[in-house]
C-alpha cells in the first residue's frame, strides 16, 4: 500500500505525511497567500494544499433559500453560497506562484478540484497529486476524471456511507488510480471530537487496503496525534497566519506554532508505535541495575542467619532478586558479610 508524492514515500514506515491546507485563509490577498506558504514551510508542513474552483463552477449567482447556507450555522450562516465561496476562492493565476514557492522551499503544492475543468487547469500545472473534498465524494464523474490522471488521490470521506465509498473506490481504482489514502473525516467546522470517530481509521485500511489518514477540523492536535496512534499515515488541517484575522475558515484552522506543532507532536507518536515489544530494550538494560534485590544490611559474622533484620530488598539490582526472599530467610551465610553486600547463593552454607 505504501507509495510516494513525488519525492516523498507515505505508509506506516514514514513518518506522517502533514498537510497545510489553505483554502480561504489568504483572504484574497496573494501577498497574503504567500505568507501562508513560508509559515507553512517554516512549520515542517509537507505539503500545502489548495482548492481549485470559481463561484461559477460551484454554484449559480442566487440568493434564494437553497442556494443560502443555513440560518443557524456558525460561521456562514445565512450567506449565499455564490457570495461564500467568491469570498474564499484562490484565483487561478495565483497556482503558480503558490505553487513555485512551496516547491522553492521544499514543500509539496497540490489542490482540491471540483469540477473538470480544474483538473484540466491543475494538469498544466502538472501537480503531483489531488485531493478530493468530502463534499464532492459522490461525485463519481469528478472522481473519474482525477483518477484518469494516474496520480495519487487523497479523498476525504465526510458524510459517506460504506456503501458510497465502496462506489468511490471502485470508480477511482477502474478509472486508473493505484495510490489511493482515504480521509476519516467529519464534515463540521469546526469538528468535535466527540463526533470525529478516528476507530475508523483502521476499519477503512482493513475495509478497501489503502493508505488512511485524517482530515481534521478539530481544534488543536491531539485528535491528530490520536489518530497516528491508530494507523493514520497522512494528517490535513487547515492553516492560517493568525485565526485573529479573520477569514472563511480561519476558526477552525491551526496557527504557525500549532502546526510545527502537530508536526513534531505526530512523528513521535509514529515513533512510539514501534513494534510488539517485551523485556528490557537495548537502551533500557542500563537500568536493570536500578531493580530491587537481597543485599545484606548488617555486618554478619560465619554462620549467622539470614533474617528480616539482616537481608532486605533495595537497590540497586545487583544481587539476588526479591522473589528469593522467602528462600533465603532462614539460612545461614559461610563467611563474614559486610554490610550492603549483594546476596548470592554463593554466600549461603
Amino acid at each position: 500500500m505504501s507509495f510516494a508524492i513525488a519525492h516523498r514515500p507515505i505508509g506506516p514506515d514514514q513518518p506522517p505525511f502533514i498537510i497545510a491546507e489553505m483554502s480561504g485563509n489568504h483572504n484574497q490577498s496573494l501577498e497574503r497567500a504567500l505568507a501562508i506558504v513560508e509559515a507553512a514551510a517554516k512549520a515542517g508542513a509537507h505539503a500545502l494544499k489548495l482548492q481549485t474552483y470559481t463561484p461559477d463552477t460551484m454554484t449559480l449567482d442566487l440568493d434564494e433559500a437553497e442556494f443560502r447556507v443555513a440560518s443557524d450555522d456558525a460561521l456562514w450562516g445565512g450567506k449565499s453560497l455564490y457570495k461564500l465561496y467568491a469570498e474564499a476562492y484562490t484565483p487561478w493565476d495565483w497556482h503558480a506562484p503558490i505553487m513555485q514557492r512551496a516547491q522553492a522551499l521544499g514543500m509539496l503544492c497540490f489542490s482540491t478540484p471540483f469540477d473538470e475543468t480544474a483538473v484540466d487547469f491543475l494538469e498544466s500545472l502538472n501537480v503531483p497529486a489531488y485531493k478530493i473534498a468530502s463534499f464532492e465524494n459522490a461525485d463519481l464523474p469528478l472522481i473519474r476524471r482525477v483518477a484518469a490522471t494516474g496520480k495519487p488521490m487523497i479523498i476525504s470521506t465526510g458524510m459517506a456511507t460504506l456503501a458510497e465509498l465502496d462506489e468511490t473506490v471502485q470508480a477511482a481504482r477502474a478509472a486508473g488510480c493505484g495510490e489511493l489514502v482515504l480521509l476519516k473525516c467529519t464534515s463540521t467546522y469546526p469538528a468535535s471530537p466527540i463526533n470525529t470517530n478516528i476507530r475508523t481509521i483502521p476499519h477503512l485500511r482493513e475495509l478497501f487496503g489503502c493508505e488512511v489518514g485524517l482530515s481534521d477540523h478539530t481544534m488543536g492536535v491531539g485528535v491528530s496525534v490520536a489518530a497516528v496512534a491508530l494507523g493514520a499515515t497522512v494528517i490535513e488541517k487547515h492553516f492560517t497566519l493568525s485565526r485573529a484575522d479573520g477569514g472563511v475558515d480561519s476558526a477552525f484552522s491551526l496557527e504557525p506554532a500549532e502546526l510545527a506543532s502537530l508536526v513534531i507532536e505526530t512523528e513521535r507518536a509514529w515513533q512510539a508505535l514501534g513494534r510488539v515489544s517485551y523485556g528490557p530494550t537495548a537502551s533500557e538494560r542500563p537500568s536493570l541495575a536500578y531493580r530491587r534485590s537481597l543485599y545484606v544490611v548488617r555486618d554478619l559474622k560465619a554462620g549467622d542467619m539470614l533474617t528480616n533484620e539482616s537481608v532486605r530488598a533495595i537497590r540497586p539490582g545487583l544481587g539476588l532478586p526479591p522473589k528469593y526472599l522467602d528462600q533465603v530467610l532462614g539460612k545461614r551465610v559461610n563467611r563474614d558479610v559486610k554490610r550492603g553486600t549483594a546476596l548470592g547463593w554463593e554466600l549461603l552454607g
